[in-house]
Parts: structure tokens; sequence; C-alpha cells
């Protein structure tokens, strides 16, 4: 949405970014009636925090499923608030909306998991441990039996990264090419969630470098763009 995100406060006379602290309330005297001073700028991106310290520091006293449970809440929070147009600016497909993503898919699995394996649980706990810092477990180290969950919070992620892509680009004159590449991007998009996710991790981990080129191919960077599309045309077999 578009929004004036420069405002000042017609109480106090106060100016705050809601772009910076993401209320609506003055920061001075917490009046809600204000005034935007700039034009309307196009913003998705929520402020949320993300911090799941509290679930951690539960780790000894409850169990594993109960865990799972408080993460995949905290984690369905935050990617349900996160948005990457701050602004007017398309942020990056960043490692911890992709961390909490995988997160919120794998914990689902294992609050609801009575013979949960001990490298799902320690791949579970690893997870737990680094997504807020936007630390994310390396390909090899994924489970065979929660790829299809990485594959498929991939998917989601890059869908609605894709969504944002789409707003951002509404004002701007792309060229045949630059629409041609957010297409087949929305096709491996729908073809991996059409299979639930179930790929090799390497082709989850291939949509994910292939969206940040082409973001960056967006934002002017030709040689990103290049690749971005040498990626869209192979075949990805799943």
């Amino acid at each position: 949405m578009k929004i004036r995100g420069e405002r000042e406060c017609t109480a106090c006379g106060t100016r705050w970014s809601y772009y910076e602290t993401g209320s609506v309330g003055c920061p001075a005297c917490g009046s809600l009636r204000s005034v935007g001073i700039d034009d309307r700028t196009e913003h998705t991106d929520l402020q949320v925090a993300f911090d799941l310290t509290s679930v951690r520091n539960d780790i000894d006293d409850v169990s594993t499923a109960d865990l799972a449970d408080r993460a995949r809440d905290r984690c369905r929070e935050y990617v349900r608030r996160r948005g990457f147009v701050n602004a007017g600016e398309l942020r990056d497909l960043d490692d911890t909306y992709l961390a909490a993503s995988e997160l919120l898919h794998v914990a689902d699995i294992v609050s609801r998991d009575i013979a949960l394996e001990e490298r799902e649980e320690l791949y579970f706990l690893s997870l737990l441990g680094d997504a807020d810092t936007g630390e994310r477990p390396p390909v090899d180290d994924v489970p065979e039996t929660l790829r299809a969950a990485r594959g498929l919070a991939y998917a989601n992620a890059v869908r609605e990264y894709r969504r944002d892509v789409r707003t951002w680009t509404d004002d701007r004159d792309l060229t045949a090419n630059e629409r041609s590449a957010i297409e087949t991007l929305g096709e491996h998009v729908t073809r991996i969630r059409m299979l639930d996710g179930d790929v090799d991790p390497r082709i989850a981990e291939r949509l994910v470098e292939t969206t940040r080129d082409l973001a960056n191919g967006l934002r002017g960077d030709e040689r990103a763009f290049s690749k971005a599309r040498e990626r869209l045309g192979r075949d990805w077999d799943a």
C-alpha cells in the first residue's frame, strides 16, 4: 500500500518517520493525530520483532512438541507481518525471513509427530537456536524427512517476495525480458508448491539464489539479471 510515512503531529508538532517506528502514534506525546508531509510511497514492510529467546529458555522444561508449538506461533506472526518494500525501496529476501519460514514448517511437523527421530529433533533445535539471527542450516544437513518442509517454506517465501516485487514494479516500465523473468520465477514457485515442497534442497536453494539475482537485476545490476535469466531458463529436475 502507498502511505505518507513522514508524519507531523498536529498536537505538538513533532515529526517522525513511520517507516522507522512502524507506529502512527507520536513518539513525543503519544497523540494519534498527525498529517503526512511527504508523497505517498509504497510500503509493505511492517516493523516486527523476531526473538525466540523466551522459547529457547524453556528448552529443558517443556517437551519438544510444546517448544515446536510456541516456535511455530512466533514464526507465523513474524512471517505474516513482514514485507519487502520499505519506503518505496525493494528490500532483499533475507535469511531471517527464510529461516523463520522454514522453522514454521518444521515446527508444525515436529509438534504433530509422535515418533520423531533424533536427527529430525536436532534439526528442529538447530533452527530454533539460530533462526532469529538469520542463520540457516546448510543444505547437506537437511534430513530427508524434512526436505519438503524446507522446499515448501522457500517456495512460499519466494511467492510472497515476488508479490511485493510486482507491487514495487507497478510504477516502473519493465522490459519484456524483465516481465518474462518475473513470470518464469512464478512458474518455478508453482511447480515446487504443487510438489508440496518435496524437492532436493539444492533446488530450493537455487530458487532463493535466482530470486535474489533477479531482484538485484531489477534494481539495475545487469550481470545479476543475466545470471537470473540463465538459471530460470534451465530445466530444474526435482
